[in-house]
């Protein structure tokens, strides 16, 4: 028994000896270790060409040398010669795959990088089963493996598109990147670096393309400004400048600016709710201008750098940001997020996501408890194996801005750019785009002088009853908001001293997003025998001195009842607010509402059905507590329209309610 295992233990020995009998450095022969030296020697006096020659001499004495193929390798490597590199490193595996077990992940690198993921995927698997693995190595390779494995399987993820150069107004022989583009696709925004200064330029859209780029007045300095994102209404500016002297809290910080009367007002710090000691930069502005989204590289986060996002009340203060809901932040870098003006799609760039290589651009849906969905990857060939940069989507959904430190061409193949960074666009594949988004553009005027008025917009997505943006117009009484599409939206608009105007949206059966509204808002005088002046008269004009002579009817556009029916909708409680807390302000204000229906039914039935319609508005009020001495109430059935009955809108217009002031 002893001598039968004897024998095994001899057998086992002689079995290892034979694997593992190669030439190292320190069993090589003589001859070949002096080639072996005399490489490395040229190899550190910058002497590669003449390095491999002693290299190959080495190996012709020691065929099985390892550590010489591991230094041609290395050479290799440096010179940008991939496919020579991974020959040496197969044949350093072939002899002894865990001799320098980091090698087998130094071979799949270069193999996922050169579009090889099948063969990298082996050497993956078998460097995490390697007897001795580096911690670090180990997490960069499941990453490596995970990105395989991706490509691999999603292979069929690839859309054709035809990046197209932005015009030479955009694009210079300067470097140009982080593109941003308005709501209503007027103004083109982005980031110049001229003779090593960063600065915020802007064109607009002409008949023929776009304009000459001009440089952001009253933002940019002599200092450095770049990563810009403004609001939807083009009056709110965040940005990223480094290293000022006089208010940053860290290397790089976000920094705000609002547009009123023409201009950008003072430059302020977002504080240090937002900002830390670390280095911020990247944000995106909601299309509200209320929720911002930026990278950040504080210590406390979850990797390099990570996503955060903060969100501002209505007197203007940001909260304190947090990392963003969901799966997006991972251990490696999260970066350029860009929030569609949807509110619901979120663009960004990782390397922590399984992908291409390098950063690769994700997209991410909100979901219903406010955390953000599982990422996708866009798909080849937006992502390469190269690090994509920022990443934008038009509002309308079908065109998507990016700058790349590569030239494109029209099939998508890369080769470096002669001018370092520029900014491209594509036709955004379908299954890529946003939640389709419409806009309300409107301006607010006095109805009698027709001057531009300073006035509260309010818009209330109807379902839930809830505000969906809200905002204050400047002297230009301009206001912007975006509408995402598959929702109703009631829309207010009020001024102390004002009757208010309503406006509805009823977008949740539309699925397009081509058609913008574009309105001219008449707020009406309360006449001024019945106006409350307001504790700050210097705030407002002074009423009209010429009162209403005739009953003008406001009409309640948000005001809703069941088919055939007199009892309101639940859609109906914002507006009928509205109009309680104008009575309520307005206490010598008397009304009359009045019912409307179109000329569909018997005449006696709308007649009928327009009194009760009126008088449910009356009960509600009287409910809430309004004397009903300062109301009244009627019906006029089909009898006073203001629109065609010949068509399903005109006859939607006649169906409504009103209000006139009476005596």
């Amino acid at each position: 028994m002893r001598i039968i295992i004897c024998i095994f233990i001899l057998f086992a020995q002689s079995f290892t000896a034979s694997a593992q009998s190669y030439v190292t450095k320190k069993n090589a022969p003589k001859k070949a270790l002096k080639y072996y030296m005399k490489g490395k020697e040229l190899n550190r006096a910058n002497e590669a060409e003449k390095a491999l020659k002693e290299f190959d001499k080495a190996l012709r004495e020691a065929p099985d040398f390892i550590d010489v193929y591991i230094e041609k390798a290395a050479i290799k490597i440096t010179e940008g010669n991939d496919e020579g590199a991974e020959k040496e490193l197969e044949k350093v595996i072939g002899i002894d795959p865990y001799y320098k077990s980091k090698l087998l992940y130094s071979l799949a690198f270069l193999e996922q990088k050169n579009g090889k993921c099948k063969e990298a995927k082996v050497h993956l698997e078998q460097y995490l089963k390697a007897p001795k693995t580096n911690e670090t190595l180990v997490s960069k390779s499941k990453k490596l493996l995970a990105d395989c494995e991706f490509e691999l399987k999603a292979g069929a993820i690839k859309v054709d598109y035809d990046p197209i150069l932005m015009p030479k107004s955009i694009n210079t022989t300067n470097r140009e990147y982080f593109p941003s583009i308005s709501a209503d696709g007027q103004t083109f925004y982005f980031t110049r670096v001229t003779k090593g200064q960063e600065d915020i330029y802007f064109c607009k859209k002409t008949e023929t393309g776009w304009g000459e780029a001009q440089a952001l007045s009253n933002i940019n300095t002599p200092e450095n400004e770049a990563n810009q994102s403004i609001s939807a209404d083009g009056k709110t500016i965040i940005f990223t400048a480094c290293n000022r002297r006089d208010q940053g809290f860290g290397s790089c910080d976000l920094y705000i600016s609002q547009f009123r009367n023409g201009k950008w007002e003072e430059v302020k710090n977002m504080g240090a709710g937002i900002n830390s000691s670390a280095w911020e930069s990247q944000p995106s502005i909601s299309a509200d201008g209320k929720f911002l989204l930026f990278t950040s590289r504080r210590k406390n986060g979850k990797g390099k750098a990570d996503i955060y996002y903060s969100k501002s009340n209505r007197e203007g203060a940001w909260s304190v940001a947090k990392p963003i809901k969901g799966n997006i932040n991972t251990s490696g870098d999260e970066q350029t997020p860009f929030l569609h003006p949807d509110g619901q799609t979120l663009y960004f760039k990782s390397d922590g996501h399984p992908g291409f290589g390098g950063q690769d651009i994700f997209f991410s849906k909100k979901q219903k408890d406010g955390t953000w969905g599982e990422p996708k990857n866009i798909g080849a060939p937006i992502n390469t194996k190269a690090n994509e940069g920022s990443f934008v989507v038009s509002l309308d959904g079908k065109t998507a801005y990016f700058d790349s430190d590569m030239e494109l061409s029209e099939n998508g193949a890369e080769k470096p750019s002669k001018n370092l960074h520029e900014i491209y666009y594509i036709e955004l594949d379908e299954k890529l785009r946003p939640e389709p988004v419409t806009y309300v553009k409107a301006k607010v005027i006095d109805a009698e002088t027709k001057k531009p008025l300073v006035a509260n917009v309010d818009f209330m997505d109807l379902a839930i009853q809830k505000t969906h943006a809200y905002s204050t117009t400047d002297n230009s009484g301009e206001f912007l908001v975006c509408l995402p599409v598959g929702k109703d939206y009631g829309l207010n608009v009020s001024k102390p001293e004002y009757l208010f105007h309503s406006e509805n949206f009823a977008l949740k059966e539309r699925d397009d997003n081509n058609e913008p509204y574009e309105l001219i808002i008449e707020l009406k005088r309360i006449p001024k025998e019945i106006a409350v002046l307001s504790e700050k008269p210097n705030t407002i004009q002074k009423p009209s001195t010429k009162p209403l002579t005739k009953p003008t009817p406001i009409i309640l556009k948000n005001i809703f009842f069941a088919t055939g029916s007199a009892v309101l909708k639940d859609e109906s409680t914002g507006e009928l607010l509205k109009l309680y807390q104008l009575l309520n302000e307005t206490p010598k204000m008397k009304i009359q509402i009045n019912g409307h229906t179109d000329n569909v039914g018997s005449d006696p039935d709308n007649l009928a059905l327009s009194q009760k319609r009126a008088k449910s508005v009356y009960d509600y009020l009287i409910g809430k507590g309004i004397a009903a001495s300062r109301l009244k109430h009627e019906g006029f059935g089909k009898n006073q329209p203001i629109d065609t009955n010949e068509t399903k809108e005109g006859r939607q217009n006649n169906r409504r309610t009103e209000f006139i002031i009476i005596p």
